[in-house]
């Protein structure tokens, strides 16, 4: 017997399957908006008073959307963890305690497994709300809070394969998740908290003091060096300037490479000058303890690449230029 031949995959038809697909979808997502009502409201209140955690639960393709549902929770300040339906019959029910919530979804409300569990999850006392597409199913009768996430038709061909469906419901939990989030006061402080290893978490919780440059790292030269000896301290730590500091360690000014480049224009005398003479009064600088996404903020507006550190009085106590913060994944 011969196998037939796959039809062409003509540009037109795939172009236009895909946009079609889109505007199902698109359609299927801005029909929840005037859904969200009282029993959102209701869903978000049950979550932000429950002692516990959110246990998100569901099976096939609901399940891969409520373990997304799920860290998206964890990540944004709600304690939060993903159970499969199936294997909460089989002993993992125990995870869930009477101050837990548990987020269930399933488009039909009517999955075996799932509404084997339901009278167990009631028993325990643990607040129930529902992501389903069909509020007068079981699921929805017995859910403390129902949100409706029917969608009228799936964007596949056939009207079987979840998508349409599937795209709702992760717009819903997305939705939960940001309102609580805005709700609790959740910082980008917080959330790099959740991150330590993103370059958010770098860009947030990374100090000044973590990586900037001490000791004898540090250029600094006082008022009456020459300028010949103030660009070999400049070769020497390799910052493209050097500090010029007061008998105190205050910083008075800074002289960069670029200020280096403008001064070939004039006459001066490399041994006589002195980098009081030369160097930039009052140069920006940044603290120990800012965050060193701060220190990045001054140097591009300020276009310079080094930054002297001091503390509250104007000490110098460190230094820091591009390719520190470079090396710390900041910039």
């Amino acid at each position: 017997m011969m196998r037939a031949m796959k039809p062409t995959l003509r540009a037109e038809t795939l172009v236009s399957r895909a946009r079609q697909v889109l505007a199902i979808e698109s359609a299927a997502v801005a029909a929840l908006e005037a859904r969200i009502g009282d029993q959102f409201v209701a869903a978000c209140r049950l979550i932000d008073t429950c002692t516990g955690r959110v246990v998100v639960t569901g099976l096939g393709k609901s399940g891969h959307i409520g373990d997304k549902i799920a860290a998206t929770f964890a990540s944004t300040g709600t304690p939060a963890f993903f159970l499969h339906t199936a294997e909460a019959s089989h002993g993992d029910l125990g995870m869930i305690t009477a101050q837990d919530v548990v987020l269930a979804i399933s488009n039909s409300g009517e999955i075996a497994e799932l509404v084997a569990i339901l009278p167990m999850i009631k028993r325990l006392g643990a607040g129930l709300i529902a992501l389903t597409g069909k509020p007068q199913s079981t699921l929805g009768r017995l859910a403390d809070v129902v949100l409706d996430i029917s969608v009228p038709q799936e964007a596949c061909p056939l009207n079987l394969a979840p998508t349409a469906s599937t795209t709702a419901t992760l717009a819903m939990g997305d939705a939960l998740a940001v309102a609580l989030l805005d709700a609790r006061g959740f910082t980008e402080e917080d959330f790099a908290r959740s991150h330590p290893g993103g370059s958010l978490g770098r860009k947030l919780l990374l100090h000044v003091e973590d990586v900037m440059r001490t000791g004898e790292q540090l250029p600094k030269v006082v008022v009456d060096t020459s300028l010949h000896d103030g660009l070999i301290e400049m070769s020497a730590k390799g910052l493209g300037m050097t500090t010029v500091v007061d008998d105190h360690n205050r910083v008075l000014g800074v002289f960069t490479d670029g200020d280096l480049r403008r001064l070939l224009d004039k006459p001066f005398d490399v041994h006589r000058s002195k980098m009081g003479e030369l160097m930039k009064r009052n140069p920006k600088s940044v603290q120990p303890k800012m965050l060193a996404a701060e220190a990045v903020h001054v140097m591009e507006t300020a276009r310079i690449t080094a930054l002297p550190v001091t503390d509250a009085e104007g000490t110098l106590v460190g230094a820091l230029n591009v390719h520190d913060l470079f090396r710390a994944g900041v910039m």
